[in-house]
């Protein structure tokens, strides 16, 4: 804030279990690379060993996930606007919109049917491939986790932003449903 002051921070959340998920799919379907994202056959030899090295508070999903954690919680929260994935894939014409409130800017017209990126450099380095690889159409594909039940139910416990009341972070969310 020093060094910017009135700057903003953008951050689109996932269900941590369902990010798992999705780094876990991209592992197997590259199942003859040698991915950058373990060290030794240790970290990468089961579905919980990857995981487990993934969540560690310095790698890929646990720093971002500790980092945004404490920015929730920090003194400079009310700079922060948390998105939830899935509410924005599932209508990004409503979303949108809040987000440029957020950031005080006019609304732009955005063409959700023709989305391009992809980061074929990026995955290749890293040793996989497909990672950043975005579909054409926004839009939510519902799936089965391939993740085991233990597994995805602890990490499906991490979604710290749907308890708001302890930070004065922003967040566009909507509320977790709740399984009989």
């Amino acid at each position: 804030m020093d060094l910017f002051p009135g700057a903003k921070v953008i951050a689109c959340v996932r269900n941590v279990a369902w990010v798992m998920d999705s780094i876990e799919r991209r592992y197997r379907a590259n199942p003859y690379e040698i991915t950058r994202l373990f060290n030794d056959d240790t970290e990468r030899n089961t579905v919980y060993s990857r995981v487990e090295t993934l969540a560690q508070r310095n790698r890929m999903v646990g720093y971002p996930w500790t980092a945004l954690k404490e920015a929730f919680y920090g003194e400079h929260a009310s700079s922060l606007l948390l998105v939830d994935y899935e509410l924005l894939a599932q209508a990004p014409q409503k979303v949108l919109p809040l987000i440029y409130q957020f950031l005080g800017e006019p609304e732009y017209a955005h063409d959700f049917a023709q989305v391009k990126y992809d980061a074929p450099e990026f995955d290749e380095a890293l040793g996989l491939h497909g990672l950043h690889h975005v579909r054409p159409q926004v839009a939510l594909q519902r799936r089965e986790t391939i993740l085991p039940p233990d597994l995805f139910e602890q990490y499906s416990k991490l979604s710290f932003w749907h308890d708001g009341s302890q930070s004065r972070a922003n967040v566009v969310a909507a509320r977790p449903t709740v399984n009989a």
